[in-house]
């Protein structure tokens, strides 16, 4: 097999990763593996492969095509309870500010605690929703209503399910055509 790097000829080669119910990992960010471990998931017995590449890769015994579409042999239930990080809080939020919103790059957010923690606000889904650094900077630490700076949506704990849905509609940069029957978003697949 080939050492070393993730890239064959200039190329990289990942392969998109289902879960036993042919549904990816994750949307956001898109369940992918580089071709090394998927093609030690094959060796392992631990993936079926579903479509391949044209590229190979040869040891001294053996020839194969790199896997394009594995799904795993055993099903990995999601977290019921999705994790509270940022990044979840700006997916949650759809990576728009709250409170003007405008829709950001993750380096340009924030996050905002609607009650401020200065006056008993705790740092939880219930309390906390994205804002872009001016808003944030704007409200300060007073309360919604002081300011008339409510949030757009109430925030609460998501579902794995939300995010996973929230999640589709950020379709990566690099889309392979044989992904295309095994992720739904609504826009056209490049190649």
């Amino acid at each position: 097999m080939p050492d070393g790097g993730s890239f064959i000829g200039g190329q990289s080669f990942p392969a998109l990763v289902l879960n036993a119910d042919f549904r990816p990992l994750s949307y956001f960010p898109l369940s992918i593996w580089s071709w090394q471990d998927a093609v030690k998931a094959v060796f392992l017995d631990r993936v079926s492969v579903l479509n391949e590449y044209e590229a190979e890769v040869h040891s001294p015994t053996v020839s194969m095509r790199l896997p394009s579409v594995i799904a795993l042999k055993e099903y990995i239930p999601s977290a019921r309870r999705p994790a509270f990080t940022r990044f979840n809080v700006f997916l949650r939020d759809h990576f728009a500010c709250q409170y003007c919103g405008d829709h950001r790059p993750t380096h340009d957010l924030t996050f905002d605690h609607v009650i401020p923690r200065s006056r008993g606000g705790r740092t939880t889904w219930e309390n906390v929703c994205t804002a872009c650094g001016p808003c944030n900077l704007r409200k300060g630490n007073r309360l919604p209503r002081e300011c008339n700076m409510l949030p757009r949506q109430t925030p609460r704990q998501p579902t794995s399910w939300e995010l996973q849905e929230n999640g589709r509609a950020f379709p990566p940069n690099y889309l392979h055509e044989s992904w295309r029957d095994y992720l739904y978003w609504d826009s056209e697949l490049e190649s």
